[in-house]
């Protein structure tokens, strides 16, 4: 394991942000940090980080700390300074032999390389997320603490910081704390769930779908959907009947079993136009809702 925590417990006063948390990443992995706002997943990576002391607990880190970057959730960064002079200077503090055209390479990784020469201070929040991003990674660490990396990104900019943290796999190790939970379950192995400062889960990602989530079915229809909706709220075996877009049912059932045997009599009984239907996989919202709710 790269990082390991033991009893970690971080206090505010009377406010605990971390109580007694155990935390293990393997090396190599890509982790991810998932939990309501105000679980302790900031406070856990700023203790990780060395920027905040831990109030009881142990904390070890298997790479020396200029190896380790840390992307916060808001990077700013002086704002006369170029986006090139910024991640340049990022490089100088901890790897000064780096060539200077590393620095053109994340620039361009990041999406930033025509706006390389323009102050900063008239770049925009997805920009400056960017940067900030740039700056985490142009010295190569060995471990990258990610703080919502792609929080402030149109839908193309997330892509690529995706794509991005997927090539980083097994070269590095990063832990990635995130509210969109489609990026984590994506880009992620393992997984940690916080609520309100304790860890309620830890470990494979796959481990934690599988057999978690309530099964549940997605069926495109024909319109009129509503009778068909309300004809299946009807059975005892289906615990909900909810939209999930235009002409799209999703049918929560008690058991897939229930759901084989009388799903398509029942269908056909509501004389419902079926496009397609099929069940669907276990989500990591589905799941993270559960464990916090």
């Amino acid at each position: 394991m790269i990082v390991e925590t033991t009893g970690l417990t971080k206090r505010y006063g009377a406010h605990t942000a971390l109580d007694n948390v155990d935390l293990a990443v393997p090396a190599g992995s890509v982790f991810g940090l998932v939990g309501p706002n105000g679980a302790g997943k900031t406070t856990l990576l700023g203790v990780l980080a060395g920027l905040r002391r831990p109030t009881a607990g142990t904390v070890r880190v298997g790479v020396e700390r200029r190896l380790m970057a840390l992307l916060p959730d808001t990077p700013q960064f002086d704002p006369w300074l170029t986006g090139r002079e910024v991640v340049a200077l990022a490089a100088s503090l901890v790897a000064p032999d780096l060539p200077p055209e590393r620095v053109d390479e994340v620039l361009e990784q990041t999406g930033l390389a025509e706006a390389a020469g323009r102050r900063v201070g008239g770049y925009s929040r997805g920009m400056l997320q960017r940067l900030g991003l740039a700056s985490t990674i142009v010295a190569e660490p060995r471990l990258l603490l990610l703080d919502e990396p792609a929080s402030a990104l149109d839908p193309a900019g997330r892509r690529e910081v995706l794509d991005l943290i997927t090539r980083l796999r097994g070269t590095a190790t990063v832990i990635l704390s995130s509210h969109i939970l489609g990026d984590v379950q994506e880009v992620c192995d393992s997984v940690a769930v916080l609520r309100a400062g304790r860890l309620l889960y830890q470990g494979p990602l796959a481990e934690l779908l599988v057999g978690r989530a309530v099964p549940a079915y997605r069926i495109h229809l024909r319109p009129p959907v509503g009778p068909v909706a309300e004809a299946l709220r009807q059975h005892e075996w289906v615990s909900e009947v909810a939209g999930a877009g235009p002409d799209v049912l999703r049918i929560t059932v008690r058991s897939l079993r229930h759901a084989e045997e009388h799903l398509p009599a029942a269908l056909g009984a509501a004389g419902a136009r079926v496009v397609s239907f099929g069940p669907l996989a276990p989500d990591l919202e589905d799941v993270f809702l559960e464990l916090t709710s």
